[in-house]
């Protein structure tokens, strides 16, 4: 069982990991050149009901927790955080800035901006050690079942993404760079900013909130 002085260490960094994590999405929001694959399915949804596309998040966020209870994965309190944080950052975020850009170079530098923050929010927060986010979970409880991780990962995310382009989505070119950007920015920067793992257990460093 951790100290309390440990986890005490720890929360602010899972913090600030979830506010950079929600800030770089409402970025690539702003930017208007596509977005992550369940980001699309949570703005097709904004687009359809009038939700805040955060609040949205925090929604879906829940349903997938419920998904949890037949898979076994346990919450810890990053988990709970990551439900709610991201989501209301990405609101405040989007409430705060513009609605949109119009010049080239500030489109892709928010998107590449807002990439490098998600993946620098990533390692902050999952180097925590607090608990896994929601989705992220998911991939774990299904791997644990016997569905491969990468196969099951990739499953998911194309069919929350082909669901989030029919109601409307964003789908462009950044949400290309995303897919294959974002893997590899964690992968260089988690190491460096993961601490000691509270458990011995394996750490799965994909940023699937």
């Amino acid at each position: 069982m951790p100290s309390r002085r440990e986890i005490g260490r720890r929360i602010p960094r899972l913090l600030f990991g979830l506010v950079l994590f929600g800030i770089g999405l409402a970025m690539m929001v702003i930017a208007g050149l596509g977005l992550a694959p369940w980001e699309v399915m949570h703005q097709g949804i904004t687009r359809h009901t009038g939700i805040p596309i955060g609040a949205v998040g925090i929604l879906t966020g829940i349903v997938v927790l419920l998904l949890w209870i037949p898979l076994g994965e346990r919450l810890g309190v990053g988990t709970v955080l990551n439900v709610f944080i991201i989501g209301i950052v990405i609101d405040v975020t989007l409430w705060i800035a513009p609605e949109s850009v119009e010049a080239l170079w500030q489109q892709w530098g928010l998107l590449l901006g807002g990439m490098l923050l998600v993946a620098i929010g990533s390692g902050y927060y999952i180097g925590a050690g607090l608990g896994p986010g929601p989705r992220d979970g998911l991939m774990t409880g299904l791997a644990r079942r016997g569905i491969p991780l990468g196969p099951g990962r990739t499953a998911i995310e194309v069919t929350v993404l082909i669901i989030g382009w029919f109601l409307g989505g964003t789908v462009g070119l950044g949400t290309v760079i995303f897919a294959f950007g974002v893997g590899p920015l964690v992968g260089i920067l988690l190491p460096r900013m993961s601490l000691e793992p509270l458990e011995r257990s394996t750490v799965n460093g994909q940023p699937f909130r």
